[in-house]
């Protein structure tokens, strides 16, 4: 119950726009932003370096501020304007996208790009067009997709009219090969948001489903203790109070009282035993979901089922498949040295008795058996499974590595 209740803490993730987001006025509600607080640095890093290689296309204007056509206050001009236009499009792709800057704040730094694409583009000529790819790109990380849309028709019109000359002196060719990219990095932004915000909204139904789930374990939790100890209880205090007013005169039906508190307390012993042992006893199902998560963390490929086959089986025998498939995983994690392990669980047919066998498989493309005497934690496992009418065997890969099987009967 505690494992579940640190799983339910560890998936809640807090909701994007709080103390440090601008969306007090609701401008931006429902908006998924780029990142999230929960984004590790990996993904970071990943997305700085995405960043800097699609900066690679300023070039262009980069190019024709170098080239000498222009006079020294014009490149000078060209200089400030472009270093404006590239502070003002970084700000929005990655400050507003990890920490969401007020509305007011981000209408004001799109209409500066716009502002300044137009002058660049209407003063310095066709390199600076490509600047409008920019902006495109920026509406789809920064407005919600309605106002993204309604942006990018804009941003195209400004676009053609720059491109042929306000129709004066028409360049289709100039303006009309920035389309299609400023479309695509616009479409590409806002369906990575939208992506985004599928995932975030997964986390938040994770955290909700393990958060009941460690609500029931409590609720099963407060219900057996309360029917395994609420009565011997109960009964113990009624039976300890009788003693107590027998002892001075009743010394021998006292004691008879006293004797029937230790035999209540002993059932109770006795329950609470059985109880913890039913808490204890780990699951098939609970341990395929341990498996794939220490091997993904071990950076092992797994192939494993999600769920177990509909066998059933007795308490004891599903125990005893679950600890096998437990002590399996931890050789391979520990132990084997491989990059793949498959788990296989296959329903059998035993024989003339009806009766069915599960068997699991657990096979890995590592360095193999050692040739030296079984472990303890095999051969404790092989006794684990023979008092549940089980079998173990364990042998060499077809391909190398190592392959564990483990079977026990199903109930009749």
């Amino acid at each position: 119950m505690a494992d579940t209740r640190q799983k339910a803490v560890a998936l809640e993730t807090p909701s994007p726009g709080g103390a440090s987001g601008g969306r007090s006025d609701g401008i931006f509600s429902g908006v998924p932003y780029m990142a999230d607080t929960t984004e590790a640095r990996q993904q970071k890093r990943s997305k700085i370096v995405m960043t800097v290689v699609w900066l690679v296309f300023l070039s262009g204007p980069v190019g024709d501020m170098w080239s000498g056509d222009h006079s020294t206050a014009g490149t000078a001009g060209a200089a400030v304007g472009f270093a404006a236009f590239l502070g003002c499009y970084l700000v929005l792709i990655f400050r507003h996208t990890t920490r969401p800057l007020p509305a007011h704040t981000v209408y004001a730094l799109l209409g500066a790009l716009f502002g300044l694409a137009f002058t660049l583009g209407l003063l310095l000529g066709d390199a600076w067009l490509v600047l409008y790819v920019y902006i495109a790109v920026a509406l789809g990380a920064a407005l919600p997709p309605d106002r993204a849309r309604w942006g990018l028709a804009t941003c195209l019109l400004a676009l053609a009219a720059l491109g042929t000359d306000f129709g004066a002196h028409p360049r289709w060719g100039v303006w009309s090969s920035l389309i299609v990219p400023s479309v695509l990095g616009c479409v590409a932004l806002m369906s990575a948001r939208k992506t985004i915000r599928t995932m975030r909204e997964l986390r938040e139904a994770r955290a909700v489903v393990a958060q009941l789930a460690a609500n029931e374990e409590r609720l099963r939790l407060a219900r057996d203790l309360h029917d395994l100890l609420g009565h011997s209880l109960s009964l113990i205090t009624l039976k300890s109070e009788l003693t107590g007013r027998m002892l001075p005169e009743h010394p021998q039906k006292a004691a008879e009282q006293v004797a029937d508190i230790e035999r209540v307390s002993r059932q109770a012993l006795v329950d609470v035993r059985e109880a913890i042992g039913g808490y204890r006893r780990p699951t098939l199902a609970v341990e395929l979901a341990g498996a794939r998560t220490a091997l993904d963390t071990a950076g092992i490929d797994a192939e494993l089922p999600h769920r177990p086959p509909p066998v059933r089986l007795a308490p004891e025998q599903e125990g005893v498949l679950a600890w096998a498939l437990r002590e399996a995983v931890t050789n391979v994690v520990r132990h084997s040295g491989a990059t793949r392990c498959t788990v296989t669980l296959q329903a059998q047919d035993r024989g003339a008795d009806g009766a069915r066998l599960l068997r699991l498989t657990v096979t890995d493309d590592g360095k193999g058996p050692s040739g030296a005497a079984e472990g303890n934690g095999l051969s404790g496992l092989r006794e684990r499974l023979a008092q549940a009418d089980g079998t173990l065997s364990t042998s060499a890969g077809l391909d190398g590595g190592f392959t564990l099987r483990a079977t026990v009967p199903s109930v009749p």
